[in-house]
């Protein structure tokens, strides 16, 4: 019943204006079965996230290399690391990777990429694209289950996208500053706990503070995945949110250094259902505002 609700609470936030469904767990990930199942579909959008030389050596056939920067902001107005650009930048950015109205797009991996993988796929839900997936385990699950594997760089395309329509997933610091103590939200912290504690120092370099945001909650984005980067279970990241005090059905809003850890946090949170929020500035952002900042360890 809990997990009817919540995932109703995502639907509401996510439909667009045409009444369009939001994803769930089963339409946020594939299998590595269902993507040889589906390697040839003509709508298919394959996106390979790690280092060059690593898809350079070997790659999923078809698949095209992309990092955050070519569908993010960096230094714009605010002076912050990683923003969402402007909508109409953005839509040429993402035609420019081959994505069309009716593309089936499919996001994954190599190594341990699994932060900067959902930040494009945030990056896209945002945008307003519905049939956007990340392939569970990435290149290792791909490269375990048997799968071939190419050097061959397909050419470049160019799809064709409609006006986007923008999800209001994107909060600010006042957003943050009013919601820290609202019933119903969770402010997560995304980071490792040294940085969250205080035990290590973050922030930007001339403005560097030790702790998490007032009022804020743990969920580090390094428990979402198991030991060969596949995502939990629906039952191991329930535990993982529930520890850290969040509560079913809450609306979390997630922050890290600089908004990309969090995205792997809050596609965890996605997957369970839970209405989503990105502090796209982050604690870059908070801790050049001099906003109330804590130390230590939180009980829930």
């Amino acid at each position: 019943m809990i997990r009817s609700l919540t995932i109703g609470a995502l639907v509401a936030l996510l439909a667009s204006s045409s009444g369009a469904a939001a994803p769930s767990r089963d339409s946020l990930l594939v299998s590595t079965r269902w993507l040889a199942q589906h390697l040839n579909d003509p709508n298919l959008v394959l996106l390979h996230v790690g280092e060059k030389p690593e898809y350079d050596a070997r790659h999923i056939a078809g698949a095209r290399f992309v990092g955050t920067r070519d569908v993010s902001v960096s230094g714009g107005a605010n002076g912050l690391t990683l923003e969402m650009p402007p909508a109409d930048t953005l839509r040429s950015e993402l035609a420019s990777l081959g994505i069309s109205d009716n593309s089936r797009v499919v996001v994954y991996y190599g190594k341990d990429w699994f932060s900067p993988s959902t930040r494009i796929l945030f990056t896209m839900l945002y945008a307003g694209l519905e049939h956007v997936s990340l392939l569970d385990g990435g290149m290792g699950a791909w490269v375990k289950d048997g799968n071939p594997v190419t050097t061959d760089v397909p050419p470049a395309r160019t799809g064709t996208l409609s006006p986007l329509e923008i999800k209001p997933l994107i909060v600010d610091a006042d957003f943050v500053q009013a919601h820290r103590k609202t019933p119903g939200f969770a402010i997560v912290d995304s980071r490792d706990n040294v940085y969250y504690t205080g035990a290590q120092e973050s922030g930007p370099r001339d403005h560097r503070k030790s702790g998490h945001i007032a009022d804020a909650k743990n969920v580090p984005f390094s428990e979402m995945t198991t030991d060969d980067m596949r995502i939990k279970s629906p039952d191991e990241l329930e535990k993982a949110f529930a520890a850290a005090g969040v509560k079913p059905g809450d609306t979390v809003v997630t922050y890290c250094h600089i908004g990309q850890q969090a995205t792997g946090t809050l596609f965890g949170a996605m997957t369970l259902g839970h209405p989503v929020r990105l502090y796209d500035g982050s604690f870059e952002d908070w801790a050049r505002r001099d906003l109330p900042v804590e130390t230590g360890p939180k009980k829930p």
